[in-house]
C-alpha cells in the first residue's frame, strides 16, 4: 500500500488557542500521533508523561508526550501526541482515526468514514 497523508490540526488541550498544522503520515502501525517536540512546545502542549515506544527497526525508544485535540477531516477528538524529533515526520496513529469513525482504505489509498462507530 502507498502513503496516505492527510492535513491535521492539534492544539493544546489547555484550550490556549494557538495550532501547529501540517500533514500528517497516516499511521496505522502506530497506536499515538507524533509531530516534531519544537512545534508542539511552541503552541505550548505540555509534556505530561513518557512512555517506550517499538520502532519500525524494532528498537524501542522513550519519548514523551503532551495531550491535545486533534482536528482532520471535519472531525475533533483528544488524545497524546509524542514530542518527537525536531526532523521527524508527522504522523497520525490509529487511535485518533478510530476514535470519529475513520478507516484507512488500502485499495483506493484514501481515508474513509465508517457510517456508524462501533459501540460493542
Amino acid at each position: 500500500m502507498g502513503l496516505t497523508s492527510v492535513t491535521v490540526r492539534l492544539k493544546p488541550a489547555s484550550g490556549n488557542g494557538a495550532a501547529y498544522e501540517s500533514e500528517f503520515l497516516v499511521d496505522t502501525g502506530a497506536t499515538d500521533s507524533m509531530a516534531p517536540a519544537g512545534e508542539l512546545r511552541k503552541i505550548g502542549v505540555a509534556e505530561v508523561g513518557k512512555m517506550a515506544y517499538k520502532l519500525a527497526d524494532g528498537s524501542i525508544q522513550s519519548y514523551p508526550f503532551g495531550l491535545v485535540t486533534i482536528e482532520f477531516m471535519g472531525e475533533v477528538t483528544a488524545g497524546r501526541v509524542i514530542f518527537g524529533p525536531d526532523d521527524s515526520r508527522p504522523l497520525l496513529g490509529v487511535t485518533a482515526l478510530e476514535s470519529v469513525g475513520i478507516f484507512v482504505d488500502p485499495t483506493h489509498k484514501t481515508l474513509k468514514r465508517l457510517p456508524a462507530i462501533p459501540l460493542k
